[in-house]
């Protein structure tokens, strides 16, 4: 059985804990850390010349912080109907210090993770991230997103993108808003995986959304999470 290997890039600004980071993901069969950061400017030069396909971002560095560095080597969303490019970034918070953390979510990071999370859980997280889908940690998804939404949308209204919809795709997008996976919501809509996979795609392309994190910003800023 082939195995895809995932490249890695590590940021933080502490010695210890990139070694224990590289220990912890290298020790993953299907995953290769190719390069270490200290600090934003570094993660978004090494970005540059690695080409990894997962970017593991500490929030507080010097030089540039990590909220800079993933505006940077993201680059925010796509053109629409085009396909995302570059690194994705998983970003590890200590949440209740970092609260710029809803800003990277704007930036265009694609999953959160608290740093006392179990190893597991950072190992699956990246798997995660670089297959494209979103990943929050289950204690912060809601507080986390619930308030970026509520800080940010007084700034526009609701875009005319969403007419776009289907009846459907607004019934994905709002069980995407939940925390729920493709098979989650494919169970709740009796529909094929396959076929919530394509919806979840339309809603993508449509709304211009790099990912699902995103898709669960949006919902919340225009009123479809509840």
């Amino acid at each position: 059985m082939l195995i895809v290997t995932i490249r890695v890039l590590i940021a933080d600004d502490q010695v210890m804990i990139r070694d224990g980071l590289v220990a912890l993901l290298s020790s993953a069969p299907d995953i290769e850390v190719v390069g270490q950061a200290g600090n934003g400017l570094e993660a978004v030069a090494l970005a540059g010349e690695l080409d990894p396909d997962v970017v593991v971002m500490d929030i507080r560095m010097p030089e540039m912080d990590g909220l800079a560095a993933t505006a940077r080597i993201v680059g925010g969303a796509p053109e629409e109907g085009a396909a995302p490019a570059g690194p994705r970034v998983l970003v590890l918070t200590t949440f209740d210090l970092d609260e710029y953390v809803y800003e990277a979510l704007g930036a265009g990071a694609s999953g959160f993770l608290l740093k006392d999370a179990p190893a597991a859980d950072l190992i699956n997280g990246v798997r995660v991230v670089a297959a494209g889908d979103a990943l929050l940690a289950p204690s912060i998804t809601r507080r986390l997103i619930g308030d970026f939404a509520r800080r940010r949308r007084h700034q526009r209204p609701s875009p005319a993108a969403t007419a776009t919809l289907t009846p459907r795709e607004l019934d994905v997008l709002r069980l995407i808003a939940r925390g729920l996976s493709n098979a989650e919501i494919a169970a709740e809509l009796v529909l094929a995986e396959q076929t919530i996979k394509t919806h979840v795609g339309h809603v993508l392309t449509k709304l211009a959304l790099r990912d699902r994190t995103q898709a669960v910003v949006y919902a919340y800023e225009n009123g479809l999470a509840g």
